[in-house]
């Protein structure tokens, strides 16, 4: 009998391999893809004019229909922020009410999978006016959540009009017409939204957020995974870039999803100005902005997936919350199923691992990581020197750029990196070459030591026939060379830096105690894809400050294939063994790795994700049936090498996933692939 996991898997498999990297093609991602959607929308308003009001709120609710979860408005929206002392009068509080119930009676001709609307309003209860956020769903106010902080100070004068505080949850009546609406009034309300998938919303009205210890805040740590933030912020210089720092701020702190929507233009300019500013944040990061001023509908999704893998794996998280908030609160359930997302919403790049923004400036930023952390080494070791195995491929040039980079900020020569360059059966001309070359342009002592006698001797020795070309041909080359750095290194006084990457330590794809080893690792957090850009930024940086002229050869490197060069070379020279045509791209695995290890995503997300991913990338195409293919190779090859990462030598971690058993993952080497694979 097959476990419910590895059925759910060949099930997806078997549901999205329709999909085609053809025109038309579809991405079947909405039974697969934890996903919220939410709309933020600043409409027209009318100042005191709730009619008006409730009709640009419905025309831009139904124009949404079917393309959000929640549809969020501003503060007041109803009504709007600016009606100052007209909130005291009785015609536009009891049109307010009529208003608030039209919306509500128009969205019971929406039916069940319409969003949940949510608007700013204010409301009477038992003497006291409130400034509230009503939540609104198929003929349905689900619930009513009063403003718990009123800002009284500078432009703002809300104590003015409104009353405020911590209000745990009430009953509610509100007449509409012959009838009553009842519903739950407070601020300690939990808005379950889903019928199989249910994702937790929390509300919080504009100086909610500015509090030191804000509702939002206790909201997340009772268990809300999105916070909408309905608010009426006026602008001043530099108050935007000040709002997105301390929204994006509270996601992070929080580790939600997070909806802002500010009143619009239209608001009264008396003394100040408004502009629609609409922001989301996803555990920190902006998910999209609604400029300042562009009346932009702002639509995106959120990854519950991302959102509880960071809350699970992150204890603080769950220390706060079972000791932060002491109030009780109230879960009401909205049985709206979430809607069916064919398209993702958000940001998604093929090369997760690689800059999109800010790209030199970051590259230099990894860089200098690792050239303190091997200078410290050098210096806590009293080393004479460092020594570098130079193949002429990527991960071993951004090795010795970041060993001579490393020794210059010592104070040392440049002849304290010792870069070996070992041919061997598979070594062609072109890799010596930039070998060589490379190294002339940094100053290190150059040495260059044959291996193919003594892999010969060692052949004899074993017994192994050199005509035969399997993995023991390969691996006796590999531990030659690292015998050859170690006992140089030994003589010289030194140590042997690692030149193997993140992807090669995920695939298990070194030799063990060959390459595998070392004294210090500086390439070991750095995945594949990101050594190729680190390679190009780096070498402009270098060719720039101090080792001109090597532009050439490191753009030659990049350009060159990923290989090993255990194998003989082809009859005309070149490379014969290509590593991407045994493991599979390194595009591909780096993408695998980024969402298995940084958000704990299953198989069928990140088929899904990549499928996603691949549509939306113009250099790189794969077919389902590749992805699905090497998505296997990734799990069965992660999976059975971990013993190769238990043993594995000291190395800088640089981003956000690392494979260190000292660090961030801690796993036994007996896993079974089976349940990830097909």
């Amino acid at each position: 009998m097959e476990s419910c996991g590895r059925l759910m898997w060949k099930k997806m498999q078997t549901d999205c391999l329709h999909h085609s990297n053809e025109k038309g093609m579809e991405t079947n991602m909405e039974n697969t893809l934890k996903l919220f959607r939410a709309a933020a929308v600043a409409p027209r308003v009318h100042i005191g004019n709730v009619a008006k009001n409730c009709q640009e709120i419905r025309r831009v609710y139904d124009s949404l229909a079917g393309q959000a979860d929640i549809v969020v408005t501003p503060e007041l929206s109803l009504t709007g922020y600016t009606c100052a002392d007209l909130f005291n009068n009785r015609n536009l509080l009891d049109m307010a009410r009529r208003g608030l119930c039209d919306l509500v009676m128009h969205t019971k001709n929406c039916g069940a999978n319409s969003a949940v609307l949510v608007v700013g309003v204010p409301l009477e209860k038992e003497g006291e006016l409130f400034n509230c956020a009503a939540l609104i769903h198929n003929g349905r106010l689900i619930a009513v959540v009063p403003k718990t902080y009123l800002p009284n100070y500078g432009e703002f004068y809300e104590k003015r009009w409104f009353c405020a505080g911590e209000r745990d949850a009430e009953t509610l009546g509100i007449a509409c017409g012959a009838e009553t609406i009842t519903t739950t009034f407070g601020n300690n309300i939990l808005l379950e939204i889903g019928t199989d998938e249910k994702v937790c919303v929390g509300v919080e009205i504009c100086e909610d957020a500015w509090a030191p210890v804000s509702p939002g805040r206790l909201l997340a740590t009772s268990g809300a995974e999105i916070i909408v933030n309905l608010s009426a912020s006026n602008e001043l210089i530099g108050k935007a870039q000040y709002r997105k720092n301390m929204l994006g701020a509270a996601s992070a702190g929080c580790i939600c999803g997070y909806v802002y929507v500010s009143a619009g233009q239209y608001e009264s300019t008396s003394d100040l100005v408004f502009s629609g500013h609409a922001l989301m944040y996803e555990n920190g990061k902006l998910l999209g902005e609604g400029k300042p001023f562009s009346d932009t509908v702002l639509i995106k999704d959120f990854n519950l997936t991302k959102i509880r893998h960071d809350r699970i794996a992150n204890k603080t998280f769950s220390d706060c919350k079972n000791s932060f908030s002491q109030r009780c609160y109230q879960r009401i359930a909205c049985d709206k199923p979430l809607m069916e997302k064919k398209e993702l919403l958000a940001k998604l790049s093929i090369t997760p691992f690689v800059p999109a923004k800010n790209r030199r400036e970051r590259c230099l930023e990894i860089f200098q990581m690792q050239v303190t952390a091997l200078a410290r080494r050098i210096a806590a070791t009293r080393s004479k020197c460092v020594v570098v195995g130079v193949s002429g491929g990527l991960d071993s040039t951004l090795a010795l750029l970041v060993s001579a980079q490393a020794v210059r900020n010592l104070g040392l020569a440049q002849t304290a990196v010792t870069g070996i360059t070992m041919p061997g059966f598979g070594t062609t001309d072109r890799t010596r070459n930039n070998s060589v070359e490379l190294m002339k342009y940094l100053g290190c002592t150059m040495r260059e030591i044959s291996i193919a006698e003594s892999v010969r001797r060692h052949f004899q020795d074993i017994g192994h026939d050199e005509n035969v070309h399997d993995v023991t041909y390969e691996n006796c080359q590999a531990r030659e060379r690292t015998q050859i750095l170690m006992d140089v290194a030994n003589k010289e006084g030194g140590f042997v830096i690692g030149t193997g990457d993140l992807s090669e330590l995920a695939l298990g794809w070194c030799t063990y105690n060959g390459d595998h080893m070392s004294m210090y690792a500086v390439n070991t957090s750095i995945p594949k894809t990101l050594v190729r850009t680190l390679v190009d930024e780096v070498g402009h940086f270098m060719d720039e400050n101090g080792f001109g002229g090597m532009r050439k050869v490191i753009e030659d490197i990049i350009d060159t294939p990923v290989s090993p060069e255990l194998l003989p070379p082809n009859a005309d020279g070149t490379i014969a063994q290509k590593t991407e045509e045994t493991v599979g791209s390194y595009i591909l695995h780096d993408f695998f790795l980024y969402y298995t290890l940084r958000y704990g995503m299953a198989p069928e997300e990140i088929f899904a994700m990549c499928q996603e991913a691949v549509r939306r990338s113009s250099a790189y195409k794969f077919s389902d049936e590749e992805i699905k293919k090497w998505l296997n190779v990734f799990y069965t090859r992660f999976f059975r090498q971990q013993f190769k990462r238990n043993c594995m030598p000291d190395g800088v971690k640089v981003g956000s996933v690392s494979v260190s058993p000292r660090g961030d993952l801690r796993l036994p080497a007996e896993i079974e692939p089976e349940e990830f694979t097909e």
